[in-house]
């Protein structure tokens, strides 16, 4: 063991006594042994292998008494005090696939408290021969509170540790403090380190939840990058169902988005006229940064959508659509970056703000979209996107499929090779760059861009939880990975579609702020774009949720592992719950920062801000984010069911396929999982009677009439089970 804190080496100390066994039980071949020591209560955990880890529940600077132990259905409960105040830790051993521990700890201060530091809560007592693990994932700044984590000498096992953020509300509320990166550490010394409490004391009798941890403990141990990948969600599926979760109201996205596209139309903030022709700003009232295409395409792809599924045009379509041809450079042969008649008015001001300097994915990211366009029968798109695509090619070859962060695009010269040193460059582009090969081969039908697709995916192959680079081009490459192995039946493309999945559930946060600014909304289940953002930012979070819908497109019929079919229907419930306080009309005026960085923020306007912060900081700071004005287009398409000519549309806040209406009946399979639930709702578009509606579930042979959970009038609102069949029927 070298280099542990003075908490650690005292346990070890404590460890190598004979500490009197308050409470055992053996789970699957496990053996868990409870023990007070000095100053804490431990759990001690043996593998099947002999393996120790200790979990610290209960723990005091001083003597702590056990004064009542009293065994319960699941385990047991325990109660202890010190002359700081009361513990109460409740510890329960579910039997799964693998064992499963939760254990709660409560704390009630005898007076009112300052609490300088807390030890972490996990340790790994000294062996006589040593011990080593590898810690594969931990949390970053706000993203869940977890360790996912190999015991590699003695070769026991791996094991997720999962903190319920969401618990400590209280005591980060009255110590205002925050719940960012307070799980982590390093072999031997884990776990949660609460805040300091240092500037407002724990108040004296009142009880507070000081821990609330999930331990999902495995023999299996990953002997290479996929197999740890399947691991980690896996044990993340595992724990997932019993963790506490907020409600999700439902939200009339349909009337957000009139909204939202009345404001994107008609503010003149969200515009600027170049060389006689409108184009949107990346942020509201941002007229110093020339037009971006990526701005225009990020924007036009889910109008289109909208227009697609309302049936009804709108000339904002036209008015983006029109200016897309002059981002073509003829010179080079490609679209470019920045409008190149203005990239004069790049200041420099950043890195990237410098004429023919490419961010490596904001040119894959445009041709992405324009081939989607292409895909639609668009002819113009089409135009841009074969050329560009070629000078795509040639850019590939030249960094052999391993793209710098900034390069020249006219000299292919790199300016900035790595986000930091010895972490590469942008590794998930090279998905991105298969996802439009594989677009342009469906379009040309030439396979010379199908093995341009798996070239590029070869690079994917050699950077495990690393290769997360931004989270919405993370998720196409994890697309573009399920969709080359159902064209080539190779295992490889499949494993690498759960690495990238993998990889972008490292940046989610699978808990709720309950505290500061954030009890005023959920913010349960969000997704960080970058690896080390301080936010979670509106439009990565949008193009993820697509992406995911249509990685499940993709899969439909596949096998794939039912805790990615979970977490992915999950992750999409509950983004439709919370995305609607990105818009600013929805949140605390004193909320919003008034020290913005681009452009200006108007509170009362139905365009997103760009990022929201942890609880104790205002949230809008990098500016009002008209690219990320596709949230409310996105959503809606995918989870409103219009019925032809009847007066009633159909909301449902999981992921579905197959939707087929026919006469009066909506027939549609429910994804996800069936431990879950999600709400199906049927909501009136007019004042006129709604018909009388009955809603069936189950599987193609046997089906069950279902209960409406709660109607008003205006809409029937139905709890639904995942992974079934569902069919909807109405009389006229």
């Amino acid at each position: 063991m070298t280099g542990v804190s003075a908490w650690a080496a005292t346990a070890a100390e404590q460890f190598k006594k004979s500490n009197e066994p308050v409470f055992t039980i053996t789970v699957k071949d496990f053996f868990f042994d409870v023990q007070k020591s000095t100053d804490s209560l431990w759990i001690v955990v043996t593998w099947p292998g002999g393996a120790n880890m200790a979990f610290r529940t209960a723990y005091s600077p001083d003597n702590i008494i056990l004064d009542k132990t009293e065994e319960t259905e699941n385990g047991v409960n325990l109660q202890l005090h010190s002359s700081a105040g009361k513990f109460n830790v409740e510890l329960s051993f579910l039997k799964g696939d693998a064992p499963l521990l939760h254990y709660t700890v409560t704390f009630t201060p005898g007076r009112e408290l300052f609490v300088p530091f807390w030890p972490r809560d996990v340790f790994v007592p000294e062996d006589k021969k040593g011990s080593e693990g590898v810690i594969y994932v931990s949390q970053t700044g706000g993203r869940s509170g977890l360790i996912y984590a190999g015991y590699t000498k003695p070769k026991a096992g791996s094991f997720l540790y999962f903190q319920n953020l969401t618990a400590l509300a209280d005591y980060n509320n009255d110590t205002e403090t925050s719940a960012s990166g307070v799980v982590g550490g390093r072999w031997p010394e884990l776990g949660l380190s609460l805040p300091a409490a240092l500037n407002k004391p724990l108040q004296a009798k009142k009880k507070y939840v000081i821990s609330d941890a999930w331990v999902h403990l495995t023999t299996d141990i990953g002997e290479n990058q996929f197999e740890i990948s399947k691991g980690f969600l896996n044990a993340l599926g595992q724990v997932y169902p019993y963790l506490p979760k907020p409600e999700t109201p439902y939200h009339d996205y349909p009337d957000i988005l009139q909204k939202a596209l009345h404001d994107l139309q008609n503010n003149k903030g969200c515009w600027s006229h170049r060389s006689g022709h409108p184009y949107l700003n990346a942020y509201v009232c941002d007229y110093n940064t020339p037009p971006e295409i990526m701005v225009q395409l990020a924007v036009l792809l889910p109008v289109q959508e909208y227009i697609k599924w309302s049936g009804e045009k709108h000339p904002l379509e036209e008015d983006i659509r029109g200016g897309l041809p002059a981002f073509f450079d003829q010179k080079l042969g490609t679209v470019m970056r920045w409008l190149p008649s203005e990239e004069h008015m790049l200041d420099q001001s950043e890195e990237q703000k410098v004429p023919k300097i490419m961010d490596s994915w904001y040119l894959h990211h445009p041709l992405l979209n324009l081939a989607r366009m292409a895909l639609a029968g668009d002819k113009m798109a089409k135009d841009l996107l074969l050329p560009s695509v070629e000078y795509a090619i040639k850019i590939a070859k030249h960094f052999d499929y391993k793209w710098p962060v900034f390069y020249n695009i006219e000299t292919l010269e790199t300016i900035k090779a790595e986000a930091k040193e010895g972490e590469g460059g942008e590794k998930d582009v090279a998905g991105l760059y298969a996802h439009v090969m594989l677009q342009v081969w469906e379009l040309t039908k030439d396979d010379k861009y199908f093995k341009e697709a798996e070239k590029a995916a070869e690079s994917l192959t050699q950077w495990g939880f690393e290769v997360f680079y931004q989270a919405n081009n993370t998720v196409f490459a994890a697309k573009a990975m399920i969709r080359l192995y159902k064209e080539t039946g190779k295992e490889l493309y499949h494993d690498l579609s759960y690495l990238l999945i993998a990889n972008v559930f490292k940046n989610m946060a699978i808990w709720d702020c309950n505290y500061g600014y954030s009890k005023n909304f959920s913010t349960f289940f969000a997704l960080y774009p970058l690896n080390e953002a301080p936010y979670t930012a509106v439009y990565e979070e949008v193009e993820a949720f697509a992406g995911f819908h249509e990685f499940l497109t993709y899969s439909y019929g596949l096998k794939i592992l039912p805790s990615v079919s979970l977490l992915l229907a999950e992750f999409i419930k509950y983004m439709i719950a919370r995305a609607v306080f990105y818009y600013p009309p929805m949140l605390p005026k004193e909320m919003i920062s008034q020290d913005v960085k681009t452009g200006e923020v108007d509170p009362d306007l139905w365009v997103a801000l760009e990022d929201i912060h942890d609880g104790w900081e205002q949230s809008g700071a990098v500016g009002q984010e008209v690219y990320g004005a596709g949230l409310a287009f996105g959503i809606v398409p995918r989870h409103y069911f219009r019925i032809p000519e009847q007066n009633f549309l159909v909301f449902i806040d999981y992921p579905t396929a197959n939707p087929i209406i026919k006469g009066n009946t909506l027939h549609f399979n429910l994804l996800g999982s069936e431990q879950l639930s999600c709400r199906l709702c049927i909501i009136n578009t007019d004042n006129q009677k709604l018909p009388a509606f009955k809603v069936l579930t189950g599987n193609a042979n046997d089906q069950q009439e279902i209960e409406s959970k709660k109607s008003k009038k205006g809409l029937h609102e139905f709890e639904l089970h995942g992974n079934q069949k569902v069919i909807i029927s109405w009389t006229d």
